[in-house]
């Protein structure tokens, strides 16, 4: 799984910077951490399982990260940035097109779907990290999560604001429920039903966030 498809490479023709090398490692150690933590847990998880995995020394997993828990802290916050860039993107080329709310919450949910697609092994790491409250980096998952949900949040709000949405909705616990339910089913797509396609998944979401489930 490459956690940083999403990232461009800004290259030079000069060669790659200290900093540019330093991030392709980092990188690699997030695509080895997640790939083996998918597999095997984080405690059975090694940081010579990790070096290893990514070719590199150990002393270079220290060298960039403090310890295997300060690697997995960065590799959260480094994955839920990537999905809450995808979703304020969404949202944004949207608002430029001259689209209404409605459809920008609907561009964020199939963003989420192509994230989800892309990464599995991390977004199945992100969820499990969610429910456990004893680990060292659940105040900084906390954060990045509400970041992600905040998107959300400003998209609702907004849609309150035009009269596009109910004023009498919840803006926080709504926006909370749109990226649980985009989360739940993807994965649920994932391990279940791969038979469908990502614009099969879309469509029925989109039904539920237009309201039409009941076919009215």
């Amino acid at each position: 799984m490459r956690i940083s498809a999403m990232e461009s490479s800004t290259g030079s023709t000069t060669g790659t910077s200290a900093g540019g090398r330093r991030q392709a490692t980092r990188q690699k150690l997030y695509e080895a951490a997640v790939t083996l933590i998918a597999e095997q847990g984080f405690s059975a998880t090694t940081v010579e399982e990790i070096a290893e995995r990514a070719g590199v020394a150990k002393g270079t997993v220290y060298y960039n990260f403090a310890s295997k828990n300060d690697l997995f802290e960065e590799l959260l916050r480094h994955g839920v940035g990537l999905l809450t860039a995808s979703l304020r993107e969404a949202a944004e080329t949207t608002e430029a097109r001259g689209g209404t709310r409605v459809e920008a919450l609907d561009a964020m949910i199939r963003a989420g779907l192509v994230f989800i697609d892309r990464y599995p092994a991390f977004t199945q790491l992100y969820v499990a990290e969610l429910w456990r409250t004893n680990r060292t980096w659940q105040s900084t998952l906390m954060v990045v999560r509400q970041e992600a949900v905040a998107v959300v949040e400003k998209v609702l709000a907004e849609g309150v604001e035009r009269g596009e949405l109910s004023a009498e909705i919840d803006v926080p616990l709504t926006a909370a429920a749109l990226v649980g339910m985009v989360l739940v089913a993807a994965l649920d797509w994932q391990s279940f039903q791969r038979e469908r396609s990502l614009d099969d998944v879309h469509s029925a979401l989109s039904l539920l966030l237009r309201g039409r489930v009941s076919g009215h």
